[in-house]
């Protein structure tokens, strides 16, 4: 069975050429300048020299970039098909996790691949957008608002996320369900069914306190209260607050910041990246990424709005709210405005599964974006 008889006849077969100039080369400027920021706060942060942060977060993005145009050009139909076998291996290298992961951070989240750790729960992220787009996009308006469709969805969303708590990693494990939730969201969904699942989680908050680690609940009370402790759990938030603020309207100055180079802020090359950010630069600096970070996720809510396929509109419109949710939560954390879940900056903190995952998430988005007059078959071979 030919691609095409599979997914339905397409609407115009583009040449590779036609593919690359079709591409939003501006949207691919905005995304270069970000994972720029990422090395110069990453060289910043080591005291001035590439190694050993800024050099590797220069050849990764090196290579993503490559990738994120590889899979732009693909045939969106090719996506389509891999969308539940991408699933499937995400959950087989969870479970690989548990028995042969790398500890790290408190908690084995890590599978060593010889030239690289890779971490399977920021690539489970797209799998779970992927499948769940794929899955909607056979199922019709009235089929998608039933209650019976949603067996198999809570399946891709939970099985997943319930691994990658287990790690334990309970930030990126509601990073899986948040996304999964969006997903079903704009498949039409009843909203009903929202209320009540967050009349549920409300329920249900004693048990998952019981539930929680140590160090889990300490971020929460941390959040709550970080000057009940300011040497202690509340440290990073009261160091994170105070950076921030002294950053003022222009900043310090590149490689000026204080707390970073006195070493009084932690995690500074992932978690609290945001904040060297902002004592460097101020608040001026803090508003030019966001609205870089917010230019890429408008263009990315449009190519989804204006996707003639349901499964392009639903999965760069969940990629869209995910990237959302990730600076919105680590700019928030950073505040003092969320507990520290260990969400990390999309392009600018330091991590290689962060950078693979983000340059398949904007590789995706480009290539719905060249492929959004496409007409798929509603159902196709797979799940359901």
């Amino acid at each position: 069975m030919g691609t095409t008889r599979m997914f339905g006849p397409r609407r115009v077969d583009k040449s590779l050429y036609q593919r690359l100039a079709s591409l939003n080369w501006g949207i691919i400027a905005l995304i270069v300048c970000l994972a720029g920021v990422g090395v110069a706060m990453l060289y910043s942060v080591s005291g001035g020299y590439w190694e050993p942060w800024a050099s590797r977060h220069t050849v990764r993005f090196g290579f993503a970039f490559i990738l994120m145009l590889v899979i732009a050009v693909t045939d969106i139909r090719y996506w389509m098909a891999m969308a539940y076998p991408a699933w499937v291996l995400g959950l087989l290298l969870l479970v690989l996790v548990e028995f042969i992961g790398a500890t790290g951070m408190g908690g084995q989240r890590w599978l060593d691949i010889g030239v690289m750790r890779i971490q399977p729960s920021e690539l489970v992220k797209i799998a779970v957008i992927m499948a769940l787009a794929r899955y909607f996009h056979g199922r019709t308006y009235d089929q998608a608002r039933s209650l019976r469709s949603l067996f198999i969805p809570f399946i891709l969303i939970f099985i997943p996320a319930l691994l990658v708590i287990r790690q334990p990693d309970f930030g990126t494990g509601l990073m899986i369900i948040m996304g999964g939730a969006s997903i079903l969201f704009l498949s039409g969904l009843p909203a009903w069914i929202f209320v009540a699942a967050g009349v549920s989680v409300t329920a249900a908050v004693p048990i998952v306190w019981q539930l929680m680690k140590s160090y889990q609940r300490d971020r929460v009370l941390t959040f709550l209260n970080p000057e009940a402790d300011p040497l202690g759990a509340g440290y990073q938030i009261t160091q994170s607050k105070i950076a921030l603020g002294s950053g003022g309207l222009m900043g310090k100055g590149f490689m000026e910041g204080t707390q970073s180079h006195l070493n009084f802020l932690p995690e500074m090359k992932t978690d609290f990246i945001f904040t060297v950010l902002v004592e460097e630069f101020g608040l001026v600096g803090a508003i030019v990424v966001l609205t870089m970070y917010a230019t890429v996720l408008i263009y990315a809510l449009l190519i989804g709005i204006g996707c003639r396929n349901q499964f392009g509109r639903l999965m760069a419109s969940g990629l869209a709210i995910t990237l959302f949710l990730y600076v919105f939560i680590n700019v928030g954390m950073v505040m003092g405005l969320m507990p520290v879940v260990g969400v990390p900056l999309p392009l600018i903190s330091y991590g290689g599964s962060a950078m693979l995952t983000w340059s398949v998430a904007f590789g995706l988005i480009l290539s719905v974006a060249i492929h959004r007059h496409v007409t798929l078959a509603p159902r196709g071979s797979g799940i359901g």
